[in-house]
């Protein structure tokens, strides 16, 4: 299993994948390998379809870890094995449809005001007022603020390798970061950074940010993803077009950008029924 570890990494390596999804892949395996206690080599089609119904009847883990296991024996099989006929079958499960959670502008600002310290004050603002992910906002540098074109520009490494966009940088976002940069003067290259000198830690901003939830009395369930949503429906409420929020979220399908339409009530609200044309009534 050792050499076949190592070919897998190398493998992974070369297809750009980051060390996060890397060690899930090869933990995934791991626990394949250990329960038929032999190598994935010696193995088929019919010891993967044992184990991925063993994943999803016996194991009660949700469709996202299913995904990630899925993921990691078709990866082995096709690129590091070359026997993809033992995976042809696999479909991925999907997650049930619920609607994002999303906090009114009221809330966002009570939120705000509640994260007491600059640092994370100024982050999670950003956050907000650019729609970036949380990996994507601790990862910001300062040669990313392209002031004179109104813009941030997020180099942005996901599961499959780079991914770079450019999202707003509004006037009112600069004049504060401006400001908290002379107030903090946070050590090169870093917009946000830890006491440490290195990038903000995503840890230690989710603690903040839910710490600051409960201050604020907001009763939703508050995520940094959170503030992603409520960017993007607030954006929608306002009359921007789908097609650029999707830009600006950085979604590959149109589709992945559709269900903010569903969860915006004051469009809903705005919205005539066909009964109102009628004569009659």
């Amino acid at each position: 299993m050792g050499q076949l570890r190592d070919t897998m990494v190398h493998d992974l390596e070369l297809a750009g994948y980051v060390p996060k999804t890397r060690l899930i892949y090869l933990n995934a395996i791991r626990d394949f390998a250990k329960h038929f206690r032999r190598s994935p080599a010696e193995m088929g089609g019919d010891d993967v379809r044992a184990w991925v119904g063993r994943l999803t009847k016996e194991m009660g883990i949700g469709p996202q870890r299913i995904r990630q296991h899925l993921a990691a024996l078709k990866f082995l099989y096709t690129k590091t094995l070359w026997k993809p006929e033992n995976v042809s079958f696999l479909s991925w499960p999907s997650d049930p449809q619920r609607l994002p959670v999303v906090l009114s502008a009221d809330e966002i600002d009570k939120l705000l005001r509640a994260l007491e310290q600059p640092l994370y004050r100024v982050f999670f603002t950003t956050v907000y007022a650019t729609g970036l992910r949380l990996r994507e906002a601790c990862l910001l540098e300062t040669r990313d603020l392209d002031a004179a074109r109104g813009v941030i520009h997020v180099r942005h490494t996901n599961a499959k390798g780079k991914k770079e966009r450019f999202v707003m940088l509004s006037p009112r976002l600069l004049v504060i970061l401006r400001e908290y940069w002379a107030l903090t003067r946070p050590p090169a290259p870093w917009l946000f950074a830890s006491s440490t000198g290195r990038h903000l830690n995503a840890d230690m901003a989710r603690r903040a940010l839910k710490l600051a939830a409960a201050k604020a009395g907001v009763e939703k369930k508050v995520t940094p993803h959170v503030l992603r949503h409520s960017f993007a429906t607030h954006l929608l409420e306002g009359g921007t077009d789908l097609r650029v929020i999707q830009v600006l979220l950085g979604h590959g399908s149109i589709k992945t950008t559709t269900r903010y339409a569903r969860v915006s009530t004051e469009l809903l609200g705005k919205t005539t029924s066909p009964l109102e044309r009628l004569k009659t009534g």
